[in-house]
Formats: C-alpha cells, structure tokens, sequence
C-alpha cells in the first residue's frame, strides 16, 4: 500500500464550509475543444462543495483509505521541519496545486526514494523540477483542461477591472463616498482597443474568444501558431515575438507556460516597449515578470496597471511589493480554483490515481513527464533543461 501526500491550502478562517451560496453547479461532459471531462470510477463528494482546502481532501480520503493506502494532508510545505519534508521521503504519490504549490525541487526529489507520481491539481506543472523528475523516472501529471475556461473568466474580469477603473470605484462606496470624478479620472471603454495574449494556448485562445464581442482588435503570440480559420474565425493578428505584439497592445494578458524561455519575460526593457498607459494581467505565472520591473512601470505611469492572482513564492510575504504598488489588481491564486473548477480536477486527480493504482496508462493529455522523458502535453509546453 501507498502513501500519498497531498498539500492544499488552508481551511477558510471561520472553518470549512457547512452550506454554500449555491446548491452546485453546471455539470459539463466536454471541454470547448472536445476533450470529455474527468472520468474516474466514481465520486466521493458533491461538486461545487470546497475540496481545494486541507479539510475537503479533495475528496480521496475515503477512495484512499478504503483502498489500504494512507493519505497524509497538509498546508505546511515550506521549510526543512514543515510536514511535507517529514513526509516525502516514505511518500509514492505527491499532490499539489498550483495555487499553493508544494515546490518539488531537485534537492526534495533526491530525499524521495519511493516517489513514483507527482500530480497537478489543476494546470502548471512548474513547481516540479521537471528535470529532476525525468532524471529520476517519476511520472508528472496534471489535470489538462480542467480550470483551463476558469481562468479565461477571471483574466477578462480583471481586464474590464483595470481598465473600467473597477476597484477604487467599489472601495469609494465601502468608505461611504460618492466621488464620481474621482472614480472616473482613470476609467476608459476597453472598446476598439489592441488587445494581446502571449501565448494562445487553451487559456490564451478562450480569452480571445471571450474578448471578441467587445469590438476589441485581438492579437497574439505563440511558438505554435493557430490554424488559418481560428485565425480568421476570431479576426486575430499573428506576431512572431512578443517585442512585436506589445508594441501595438493596449492591454496584454500573458498565458505562458513557466519555463527558461519566459522566466522574468517581462522586464525593464521589454515593458518598455510597451504603450505608455498599457495594462499588464498575468495569470500564467508570477516569475514571467520581474517582480521590481513591474512597481517601477506602475510608479512611473508606463503601466496604467497591473492585475494577476499569480505570485513568486506562494504564498507571496507580506512584504512583497505587488501589495502596495500603485494602480493594481492582484488577488491570491484564485483564478483556477473556483468551485467549479475544483469539481473537476479533483475528479482528474482521482482519476490518475486509479490509473496508477492499478497499471493503466494515464490519459496522454494528462501527462507531462513519463518514462524519463516529457510526454503528452508537457511535450507541447515544457522544455526539460
């Protein structure tokens, strides 16, 4: 039998929900591109119930237990005494989310003799050492596609928020106010704006189409380019780098994968490039920019603003300067953990350890590192060194 630890964040602060806004939510069976949606054997929760959090378990403690193995779940994953560093050396299965990654390092691979499978809960396998995984025959896995729409959502939200001038509005109301001018002295119509994502990917691409019926002139760029009649079907602009799309961008949305190429991508010299008064939303990763570059271009007015829910580390300290620079609208790691969301990459999540349990090959769209080498969509994605 197994021992699978499982990091989640922590519980809400006044404890794991007893009823919720809403009775559940929509149930889908496909993915916008065809794709059909987690099939494990069965469920062991209710969706739209909260399983993202250490109590929820993400509901495999009873699939677990009943099967013999021990689950072992925890918020404390920083740190040589943390939990997860006791735990991961007699660990088979490690799990984690991206919203707070247990970061899974060359150094705490090689203390994990009886790692087999790491899994992503949700999308972005980055937190994993990708190399040392390969190096060391463990298979990486995430649950592809299934926050893939929750995110689009949010990245769209936090456009119209920034650019409608959104949050000090709403916060004039909380103090009581009715500063209309004020207000309004940074709000615009995100119509006939230039519009960009960098990278067009299954997050990039439904952000386009979400935008199109704002009248908005969409752009991308990405080292696979989409085929002629999406090109033609949402009127969108190909760039062949990413100097060239922010050139002609109002607002930028980045939806790259992390990897060497695209760590610190946005800088001093790139952001420049940009509009002055250009917005900048980053939901991929936090590490794509360069943290300091970023409050520079805001205090300096070359960025109008900046939102994200995406930070270096997560948790971000309290200290960090994405909390108090000027004009932003960043939010903890939120965009891929919705409810809904949450429903179907635990049931992913379930459904690859049926696979592994029992030697059947795990879905090829799931797989980011099998057999020493990347496989399925972490050969699309990744690059291994």
């Amino acid at each position: 039998m197994a021992k699978v630890l499982c990091v989640l964040y922590d519980d809400p602060v006044d404890g794991y929900p007893s009823s919720y806004a809403r009775d559940g939510v929509p149930r889908i069976d496909h993915y916008p591109d065809g794709h059909s949606t987690p099939s494990p054997s069965a469920l062991d929760f209710t969706p739209g119930e909260l399983l993202g959090s250490v109590s929820g378990a993400l509901g495999l403690r009873h699939f677990l237990e009943t099967a013999g193995h021990e689950l072992v779940v925890t918020s404390d994953k920083d740190g040589p005494g943390s939990v997860f560093e006791r735990e991961l050396p007699d660990a088979e299965v490690v799990i984690s989310q991206p919203f707070w990654p247990a970061y899974l390092t060359a150094e705490r691979i090689a203390k994990a003799p009886k790692l087999k499978l790491a899994i992503t809960a949700g999308i972005g396998s980055d937190h994993v050492d990708l190399a040392a995984a390969i190096d060391h025959g463990i298979t990486v896995a995430e649950v592809t596609y299934s926050n893939s729409v929750s995110v689009s959502e949010h990245v769209v939200m936090m456009i119209l928020s920034l650019v409608r001038n959104y949050l000090p509005a709403h916060q004039w109301v909380l103090d009581g106010g009715w500063n209309i001018a004020d207000c309004v002295a940074r709000s615009y119509d995100l119509e006939a704006m230039d519009v960009g994502t960098v990278a067009a990917g299954r997050i990039g691409t439904a952000v386009l189409r979400r935008l199109k019926p704002f009248d908005v002139r969409l752009h991308y760029t990405d080292r696979h380019r989409l085929p002629e009649e999406v090109e033609a079907e949402l009127d969108v602009t190909y760039h062949p780098d990413v100097q060239s799309l922010v050139r002609v961008c109002d607002v930028v949305t980045i939806n790259a994968p992390l990897h060497p190429e695209t760590e610190n991508l946005f800088d001093d010299a790139l952001i420049g490039r940009m509009k002055r008064g250009a917005y900048l939303v980053n939901t991929a990763r936090g590490k794509i920019c360069d943290r300091d570059a970023v409050v520079r271009a805001l205090e300096s007015g070359q960025l109008a603003g900046y939102a994200g829910d995406v930070w270096f580390p997560q948790p971000a300290p309290r200290d960090h300067p994405w909390r108090t620079m000027p004009h932003h609208g960043m939010t903890p790691h939120t965009s891929g953990t919705s409810l809904s969301a949450q429903a179907r990459y635990a049931a992913g999540t379930r459904e690859i350890l049926e696979c592994h349990f029992a030697g059947r090959p795990i879905r090829d769209e799931y797989l980011i590192v099998e057999g020493g080498r990347l496989a399925g969509t972490g050969k699309h994605s990744y690059s291994a060194k």
